[in-house]
């Protein structure tokens, strides 16, 4: 691993060194606060952050599906004043339910594991939602609470803010209840943390990250080949020759490694000459490239046409609708449910309203309804008023579109 003052660099980014396998057993070292380590050195989060903002492919899909799981709101049922209000204002930041739920579903996304606190007071008059950046947090030893600090990686020993896991609630300096709910991902020999879906292709993403980093460094050497430069000089010893190879090299060779510098003397004539070294293996990065950007789509349980890697070939709104209904059924709806039933639950307890109507509105990349679908349906859908008992809205999308087709024929 590498660290500077600014951010957290992981090892599988690194030009030299070998990368490591990061939930490999290590053993404990001092300064984890009587916290579980996320991570053989409890930063496994600020890898994974780094990855993201690194691998371009991944990041596209990270957000893409935070944003599906998010959806474009919520909808409810009439007579419920205090869920409204909720849902319109989260907390005392002016943010919505459906901000703070978005940041839930990317942090469970990116670092298979997401928490928010909860504040209240013992009358329930009120209710506050903030979403806990998850690189923020650990878990207690006493497995009770969660600790919150921002800088795991200077291994410290006090500053931290200690919070209840959910049901528990502790009273805060401000004379309010707060405790935590703690998402994670299921992974069997994993009892603390989760592991995010896409695990299986932290080495892919890496790989991406490298191919695009190969392009660049070609681009600064303006596409010219690798080679060795032999430079004909005197020197009177080894060190001279070593230096003045590196002085040639930074200053012709552009990005350093690019052309190596050798310095002999020679007895007679002057035999500097520059040696090429040819390579044919462009292919071979590309196909490489290509394959590891299949594999993280894979990784991620996710879909090419809902990631944008299709669009080259021609923007077919029939594959996107398609394949985004088997995501809505396979992945969306499923964590969307994972996410909402503890704070329906919650929501219920302070409220003292039912919040089982609550739902997600989930609406494709395109407009398109389903013809089976009645109109109160798709209105619903969209996150429209919708009145099930109204015969207009009784009828089917096919009618009216027929309607339609029709009158403008």
């Amino acid at each position: 691993m590498q660290k500077d003052k600014t951010h957290y660099v992981p090892k599988l980014f690194t030009p030299r060194g070998e990368s490591r396998d990061p939930f490999r057993a290590a053993p404990r070292t001092g300064g984890t606060a009587g916290c579980w380590r996320w991570g053989d050195d409890n930063l496994f989060p600020l890898a994974l952050a780094e990855m993201f903002r690194r691998s371009v492919t991944h990041r596209r899909i990270v957000n893409d599906k935070a944003d599906y799981i998010a959806g474009k709101g919520f909808s409810m049922g009439e007579g419920l004043p205090r869920l409204a209000a909720f849902v319109a204002h989260a907390n005392r930041d002016g943010e919505t339910l459906r901000q703070v739920f978005r940041k839930l579903a990317f942090d469970k996304m990116l670092f298979g594991n997401a928490f928010v606190e909860i504040v209240t007071d013992e009358a329930g008059t009120f209710l506050s939602l903030f979403h806990q950046d998850a690189s923020r947090c650990r878990l207690a030893r006493d497995d009770r609470h969660v600790l919150l600090h921002g800088d795991w990686s200077r291994a410290p020993r006090s500053g931290f803010r200690s919070l209840p896991l959910w049901p528990l609630t502790e009273r805060g300096a401000d004379g309010l209840l707060h405790a935590v709910i703690h998402y994670k991902d299921y992974e069997p020999a994993f009892s603390h943390y989760g592991v995010p879906a896409y695990v299986a292709g932290l080495n892919v993403s890496a790989i991406t990250y490298k191919t695009d980093r190969w392009n660049i460094s070609r681009l600064e050497n303006s596409f010219q080949m690798s080679g060795v430069m032999l430079l004909d000089g005197g020197v009177d010893n080894e060190q001279q020759a070593e230096e003045l190879a590196r002085r040639a090299e930074r200053k012709f060779a552009g990005r350093p490694g690019q052309v190596m510098f050798m310095i002999k003397d020679c007895e007679e004539g002057d035999s500097s000459r520059y040696i090429p070294i040819t390579s044919a293996n462009d292919g071979d990065w590309r196909d490489l490239h290509e394959q590891a950007t299949a594999d993280i789509v894979v990784a991620h349980s996710w879909f090419r046409s809902l990631s944008g890697l299709d669009y080259a070939s021609g923007f077919n709104a029939e594959r996107i609708l398609h394949e985004y209904e088997i995501a809505l059924n396979t992945v969306i709806l499923a964590e969307q449910a994972e996410l909402l039933e503890p704070l329906r639950s919650l929501m219920e307890r302070v409220l003292g309203e039912n919040c089982s109507s609550l739902a997600v509105v989930n609406r494709p990349p395109t407009r398109s309804k389903p013809l089976y679908m009645k109109v109160w349906e798709a209105r619903r859908a969209d996150g429209l008023d919708f009145d099930p008992q109204d015969e207009r809205q009784q009828l089917f999308v096919a009618q009216i579109t027929k309607y339609a087709m029709r009158n403008i024929d």
